[in-house]
């Protein structure tokens, strides 16, 4: 276990070596500490929700493993969520699917659904010093099929026209009760195994599905679509690609999501920020961790989201991209899950924010290409880890690897005793 002693004596080591490169530890530790990321109420329960009529996941939507002790409930769920974070530094957001809403055991359809289904969540959410952020949810229900918002069938497609109208007034609710925007995604799964004979057909009806979704305009929530590059049982197309949503978020002023596992594996998610921040409002990020397809693998820190957080910084844009996490793994420990991909994430954000972005820039401004390299470089091998320990240290959080303990404790004492 990491003493406190230990943790101070290292960063004061650190805070010396980083002022020398010109970097003022504290203010990137004020920096991380007002970022607040959008923890995944799906990351609990293996993405099951609490639909009386729930049936099994559809739109290519996956969850491997069955690892004992997933919550069965809203109240284990949202113990689940509360215990994953007070391991985790910060204060953070809560993403929730619309079929997580509180239905008292009541059957209510999701073109039915309403506010009032959600006030306990928004009242648990202030309780916990949390906000909260939303998703319609267009899987796993039986009109879903392989076709929604793009259903030729005027009967399917006005049902989910219906349903993404009432979550846009949950999320209106939702961000008038806390007083900050709430943030709905849009995503659906539509496509095709095989090549339609009309590509532009479905996309025409998908286009004319938004306009009326989006034709009712709100204050308090914000709207992002979400593109995705194939789904499972539906290969060849997809309806709302990332070319699609980019120009329908560019020509009407929607944020457009990024999710790092919804592009081929070897697309940069950091590159496309630069284009779109000129073009669209916002953007936001869902961050998962693909492996060899939209897997959703807990997130760890690799070199995609290091530089997609370095990209974040030297854009100077934290106050235009809002980060979520979107990965769901039922293989390990679900809280342990939960913990590392946020730490990591947020390790991500605490290196970019450590790096002598002016330097680097003045380097470059001048034709130093050596010196801006080797600055990059050299940085890799600075203590930021001491700094971490310290922001944890600071947020009374546990530093190193001293959660798992922690964790191992909740399984023995929670988990271990849900059927």
């Amino acid at each position: 276990m990491l003493s406190d002693s230990t943790i101070t004596q290292a960063y004061a080591a650190a805070k010396e070596r980083y002022a020398a490169a010109g970097v003022d530890t504290d203010k990137a530790m004020d920096a991380l500490q007002k970022i607040s990321l959008s923890l995944h109420c799906w990351q609990a329960d293996d993405v099951t929700g609490f639909e009386k009529q729930a049936g099994a996941l559809s739109g290519g939507i996956q969850v491997t493993g069955n690892y004992p002790g997933k919550a069965r409930n809203i109240d284990e769920l949202r113990a689940d969520i509360l215990k994953a974070a007070s391991l985790i530094p910060g204060r953070h957001r809560l993403s929730l699917h619309e079929t997580y809403g509180d239905f008292q055991g009541k059957v209510v359809d999701r073109d039915e659904v309403a506010p009032e289904h959600f006030r306990t969540w928004m009242e648990w959410a202030a309780a916990n010093g949390m906000k909260l952020d939303f998703n319609s949810t267009s899987f796993s229900h039986p009109k879903s099929g392989n076709l929604t918002l793009a259903n030729p069938d005027s009967g399917i497609r006005n049902f989910w026209i219906e349903h993404t109208k009432r979550c846009r007034l949950i999320s209106e609710e939702m961000g008038k009760y806390q007083g900050d925007p709430c943030i709905m995604n849009l995503w659906i799964h539509d496509g095709s195994k095989e090549v339609p004979a009309s590509r532009l057909k479905y996309r025409r009806i998908l286009k004319e599905s938004l306009d009326e979704i989006f034709a009712q305009k709100y204050e308090n929530m914000k709207d992002c679509i979400e593109a995705k590059l194939f789904g499972i049982g539906l290969e060849s197309y997809t309806v709302g690609s990332y070319d699609f949503y980019l120009g329908y978020g560019a020509k009407n002023g929607k944020i457009v999501t990024l999710d790092t596992g919804h592009f081929h594996l070897t697309e940069s998610i950091a590159d496309k920020l630069s284009s779109l921040l000129l073009f669209t409002p916002e953007i936001m990020l869902h961050v998962s961790r693909p492996v060899r397809w939209d897997s959703d693998h807990v997130v760890i820190l690799n070199d995609d989201i290091t530089d997609l957080a370095r990209e974040i910084i030297r854009c100077k844009a934290l106050d235009k991209v809002h980060i979520g996490l979107d990965y769901f793994d039922g293989t390990i420990n679900r809280i342990g899950a939960y913990v590392i991909g946020t730490r990591a994430t947020q390790k991500a954000l605490l290196m970019a924010l450590l790096e002598p972005s002016a330097r680097i820039q003045d380097y470059e401004d001048n034709g130093h290409y050596f010196e801006r390299l080797a600055v990059q470089e050299e940085m890799k091998n600075m203590p930021w880890g001491a700094v971490w320990d310290m922001f944890c240290l600071k947020n009374g959080v546990p530093a190193g690897e001293d959660y798992i303990s922690d964790i191992q404790k909740y399984e023995k004492d929670v988990l271990s005793h849900r059927a």
